[in-house]
């Protein structure tokens, strides 16, 4: 079993973000194939680098999508563990990938990202089993921990496979 190290300076201030980067969130983990792969679904370039930044040092493989429709082909074609999905995108928002991606019965956990989380966007989400919503401008810090919570609950606190 190893652990995963944060970049020097990084704060975190979440329990499992915290523990992410203090290492003792426990993760077992190898190159190649047995890396967490998490999709990133926002048309900011400037937001997908930040989050790369954060991600790919600590050994989890990130796929960019800049649309809806370019997050559901790599959905397709891809062994996705966690989807990370802008509410406001291109030809398809978050929750239409979601509804979609259900319907193909190819679903990994979902976090959604909106500039305002509205009652009725709430009651979607969760009517479509959205793991979590976080409001944009996204703190860093709450997605770490949202994906250390899926991390936990759907893959045991370890790197999952490419096969499941």
């Amino acid at each position: 079993m190893t652990y995963v190290s944060c970049p020097p300076g990084t704060p975190l201030a979440i329990s499992h973000a915290r523990q992410w980067c203090a290492g003792t969130f426990p993760m077992t983990h190898a190159l190649g194939q047995n890396r967490l792969t998490v999709l990133l679904a926002n048309e900011q370039e400037s937001w997908h680098q930040t989050v790369r930044g954060l991600l790919e040092p600590q050994g989890v493989q990130t796929l960019s999508a800049r649309s809806g429709r370019e997050a559901l082909h790599l959905i397709e074609s891809k062994p996705i563990h966690v989807a990370v999905l802008d509410q406001q995108m291109p030809q398809l928002g978050g929750l239409q990938v979601i509804k979609l991606m259900r319907e193909m019965k190819v679903a990994p956990p979902a976090i959604l990202l909106a500039n305002q989380l509205t009652n009725n966007l709430l009651h979607e989400a969760l009517g479509m089993h959205v793991f979590t919503a976080l409001t944009k401008p996204v703190d860093f810090n709450l997605l770490l921990d949202s994906l250390a919570r899926v991390l936990k609950r759907y893959h045991e606190s370890r790197w999952p496979t490419n096969e499941g």
